[in-house]
């Protein structure tokens, strides 16, 4: 499989709109950012694509990857960031299946595949179909899993992809707090893309602070929604990852860290 990280960057993206700090104005200066989350993966097999959640920024993804559009589409959880592309199926496509959890959410009291079944109601194009998470299913040739993590007050989803030998492995937005069963499901993956939203010393920026702390009292969540670099790190420690990138990144770095290694920056692509 061929994997390219079209958006690497968390809800505001980086540089941040109307945002003058260091990191947004290192960003400018040098041509570099993050647009809003997506991955794109080929099946070099069959010559098919798979989109894993439909940034906002979907337009200007495809106009500046050397990318397919997608034949078919999964959806994480319902935050504008990772959903509200779909909109640009609108003439793009003819038929675009899209894959998402069909567990109730107690928040909301409908699933994700029900949320965005509603939303898009007026797209036919678009055909929502609910998958159980946990249970594999098939679509572009990959096997594919819904895998529950934690992203409170939300249901939120990881996604893993199989084919042959190859495997990829994206936590979801979450907080360190995933159970057991999700990280079994997610462990051993040629490439993890990790929820990694803020160094976990900007913790003492956030109204409730840091969660999960590890032994040394390094908070491994930041706030309750989102890893800090040091509790992704630890994940992919712990999930015997071959090669690890940090993702949905906010402009929280320092600018002298934020393009750092392991933090991912739009285009960049794997084979697996």
């Amino acid at each position: 499989m061929e994997v390219t990280l079209l958006g690497t960057g968390d809800t505001t993206g980086t540089p941040t709109v109307g945002c003058d700090c260091d990191t947004c104005t290192a960003a400018r200066e040098n041509g570099v950012g993050r647009s809003r989350f997506s991955v794109h993966v080929r099946n070099e097999r069959t010559d098919e694509s798979l989109l894993v959640d439909a940034s906002p920024d979907f337009r200007q993804q495809f106009l500046d990857n050397d990318v397919a559009l997608p034949d078919a589409a999964l959806v994480t959880h319902i935050h504008f960031d990772h959903l509200d592309g779909l909109g640009n199926a609108f003439r793009l496509f003819s038929d675009l299946p899209v894959h998402a959890a069909n567990e109730i959410d107690p928040k909301t009291g409908e699933s994700v595949a029900d949320t965005v079944r509603g939303k898009y109601d007026y797209l036919d194009a678009l055909s929502v179909q609910g998958q159980r998470p946990l249970e594999s299913f098939s679509t572009c040739g990959f096997d594919v899993t819904f895998v529950p993590v934690s992203h409170p007050p939300l249901v939120c989803y990881g996604v893993v992809l199989e084919d042959d030998d190859a495997k990829l492995a994206i936590t979801g937005d979450t907080s360190y707090g995933i159970k057991d069963e999700s990280r079994a499901r997610l462990a051993d993956a040629d490439l993890l893309l990790a929820d990694a939203i803020a160094p976990a010393a900007f913790c003492e920026h956030h109204p409730l602070g840091g969660d999960h702390h590890d032994v040394d009292g390094t908070p491994r969540t930041f706030g309750t929604k989102h890893m800090t670099r040091e509790g992704a790190l630890s994940l992919a420690d712990e999930l015997d990852a071959t090669e690890t990138r940090l993702v949905h990144v906010s402009h929280f770095f320092p600018a002298d860290e934020a393009f750092a290694e392991p933090l991912a920056v739009d285009g960049e692509r794997y084979v697996l």
